[in-house]
């Protein structure tokens, strides 16, 4: 009974939260997007003495895998094409991301009832949609920020490697808030946080837009400087819808479930000390 409520409310609030992100991205996102595009065919190649041998490797095997491609007929991957196939692949991939953030949002809600919280459903969700935007986009883009098309950054690996660092020290900041007890707690959450940046978010030290002319260089870091905007309101978008459906959610289909639930595992698990003291 529970499993099917929580699955039917999730797809209620990612077809709901994935349309805002949808509607949010062609507004902000996609128009910086496509302008960035524009000069990413301008960018200068590097040159064949400056290159690593990885990279050099890379690059033959490039070679080799084009030429046999031209020999055996070109092979292109697919992808969707602009306009109404992209928008609506787009708009999968959002309702997709949200059912699992949503998961991931009832399921802390869950455990705060269990822990007995007396916060109403709503402003419960709110916050725990405000401790999502902290862990998975504010912290994290802290050290690494999003990034338009064209411009050079570190190793993926590592990128996503820090970003996990980052986004996991958020939440267990979060988590030492909601349950540890003491005035410890803002030690244990002021280290949490504190600890990524202690390692140190990767960056390559030349200039993340090199080999590009210099009133394109101009154009591109003022778009970037928008894109970091535009991401910031998309996530805020993205967390406060989810925070408000999520709570309205977990109001008319979960709690009264789960509290019922509780209640009846409360007294089994008294009476189970009861017996085994």
């Amino acid at each position: 009974m529970i499993f099917q409520r929580l699955i039917w409310a999730a797809l209620v609030a990612a077809m709901m939260v994935g349309s805002v992100q949808s509607g949010v991205q062609q507004w902000q996102a996609v128009p910086i997007v496509h302008a960035a595009e524009v000069y990413e065919g301008q960018k200068a190649e590097a040159p064949d003495a400056l290159a690593t041998p990885a990279a050099t490797m890379t690059h033959v095997h490039a070679e080799s895998v084009a030429s046999s491609h031209d020999e055996h007929g070109t092979a292109e991957a697919w992808s969707p094409a602009d306009g109404v196939e992209r928008n609506a692949w787009t708009w999968v991939a959002n309702v997709l991301h949200a059912f699992s953030m949503a998961l991931l949002v009832y399921a802390v809600m869950g455990v705060c009832l269990w822990r007995g919280t007396v916060m109403r459903s709503l402003p419960l969700g709110l916050l725990v949609a405000a401790a999502g935007w902290l862990s998975f986009h504010f912290w994290p883009s802290l050290g690494l920020h999003a990034e338009i098309p064209g411009m050079d950054a570190a190793r993926l690996g590592s990128r996503q490697g820090w970003w996990m660092l980052a986004a996991g020290s958020a939440a267990l900041a979060c988590v030492s808030l909601a349950g540890l007890r003491g005035a410890w707690r803002w030690a244990a959450a002021a280290a949490w946080l504190a600890l990524p940046f202690v390692v140190g978010a990767p960056h390559i030290s030349a200039d993340p837009l090199a080999g590009f002319s210099g009133e394109a260089q101009a154009q591109l870091r003022e778009l970037g400087t928008q894109f970091i905007w535009a991401t910031t309101w998309l996530s805020l978008s993205f967390w406060v819808s989810m925070g408000m459906v999520c709570g309205a959610a977990f109001q008319r289909w979960l709690r009264p479930v789960m509290e019922a639930t509780i209640q009846r595992a409360r007294p089994l698990a008294s009476a189970g000390k009861a017996v085994n003291p």
